[in-house]
């Protein structure tokens, strides 16, 4: 083989140095490139009882585990030679347009996680024309969020508490500040076990123990944050001194049923979804109450570990009840390729909750904006590659659900 000295002109084009990022933030962020890379940095930089709070579930953790197993178990079937020069990921999710078919779900203690919380939500929601969800346990106001996102679509998630006027009073000015539709959550009659925040001492606030002091040490700027910004507190109730799961069990009603369900849709002026579906049955019992949308969930594996896989029942339940009622899909989402086959096989549109959270954990308002980037992206091109441009032209045959749990025996259609 002849060789010879480079020449200048050759090694020119070569010679492309990146020009130093000199902002921490931006540095880090521009690193990540899925919601898993998010969730490293997020698990550096934030201390393990707020953490833990969010990457956890309920006891063993099954129901989370098995969920994102579900996205993986998944086998595309992908259309060749089609123009896809254009994708269009937007369509009408509730009578209005959404850029992407997902949105920010509802999370609760959501400053604590980092103290830009739901304000950074709700602006980045706004910036990328996705609905923001509040829950009921935020740490910000329903005003100061439609302050936050005033030209974007907010929706206000409900636990119905023990307390009925109070729960109202929040419905009522969720109504005033122009929130257009309300998530009611009905899988919370008891809080979960989570297992994490126990052995955490995890309460809200945090406590200051030799513990946290000492997992304090390597996150400094996460105590400097929380300790010189508003006291964390819940903008929709009373201060509260002792665990979450103290909390929920003090504050929430477990006597909820259909009939309450039906009451509270006659309250809201706007749109009414009901979030927690974890069976075909409840599913259309809700629909023949007549809300606008379920939601296939199991909170996020933070209610009944071994709960069913909420991407297992996408497409029996929205071939049963998919044209009398929007059917929306969260749990386990932590890519866009996973919200394209939900998308598929028969959901309208997807919630992300701990996706979003890595983000703000990872670089506040900086962060949700890069999870949303790294999604929309992930959206596009899994669509791409699918051969499609439309999300109308996604259907049950772009995806195969593979099989690893199956029932021994069929379950029954209702439990007795």
């Amino acid at each position: 083989m002849e060789r010879r000295v480079p020449r200048v002109a050759d090694l020119a084009p070569l010679m492309q140095f990146k020009k130093p990022q000199l902002n921490p933030r931006t540095r880090r962020l521009e690193k990540a490139l899925t919601i898993e890379d998010l969730r490293r940095i997020a698990k550096r930089r934030t201390p393990r009882a707020a953490f833990d709070y969010t990457d956890g579930s309920a006891e063993a953790e099954l129901s989370i585990a098995r969920a994102r197993q579900a996205f993986s178990d998944i086998e595309f079937q992908p259309a060749i030679l089609r123009d896809v020069s254009a994708v269009d990921t937007g369509w009408e999710v509730l009578g209005a347009p959404v850029a992407q078919p997902f949105g920010i779900a509802p999370t609760g203690f959501t400053r604590m996680m980092q103290t830009e919380g739901e304000i950074a939500g709700a602006r980045s929601a706004g910036r990328a024309g996705i609905p923001f969800s509040l829950s009921t346990m935020g740490t910000t106001s329903i005003e100061d969020v439609a302050q936050a996102n005033p030209h974007g679509r907010n929706w206000f998630q409900l636990y119905m508490w023990k307390d009925r006027d109070r729960s109202m009073a929040l419905v009522e000015r969720a109504a005033a500040a122009g929130f257009d539709t309300l998530l009611v959550t009905v899988d919370v009659p008891v809080a979960g076990a989570r297992l994490r925040d126990k052995r955490n001492g995890m309460s809200i606030p945090p406590a200051l123990t030799l513990r946290t002091v000492a997992n304090a040490i390597p996150r400094p700027q996460w105590w400097f944050d929380f300790l010189t910004t508003e006291p964390l507190a819940f903008a929709s109730l009373d201060r509260w001194s002792g665990t979450v799961a103290e909390l929920l069990d003090t504050m929430f009603d477990p006597t909820v049923t259909f009939e309450d369900l039906a009451w509270i849709k006659a309250q809201w002026p706007g749109k009414v979804v009901v979030k927690g579906i974890q069976t075909l049955a409840d599913a259309r019992r809700v629909v023949d109450v007549g809300v606008d949308g379920i939601v296939l969930s199991n909170h996020g594996g933070r209610q009944l570990d071994r709960a069913p896989v909420p991407f297992h029942l996408l497409p029996e339940v929205a071939a049963e009840v998919g044209n009398d009622t929007e059917v929306m899909l969260d749990t386990g989402i932590m890519s866009g390729a996973d919200i394209v086959a939900s998308i598929a096989l028969g959901a309208r549109f997807t919630l992300v909750g701990r996706a979003y959270l890595y983000g703000l954990m990872a670089g506040g308002e900086a962060g949700v904006d890069r999870a949303i980037a790294i999604l929309s992206e992930q959206v596009a091109r899994t669509m791409r590659l699918l051969g499609v441009t439309r999300l109308d032209e996604l259907n049950a045959a772009h995806v195969t659900q593979l099989v690893r749990l199956a029932p021994r025996q069929a379950p029954l259609s209702q439990p007795l």
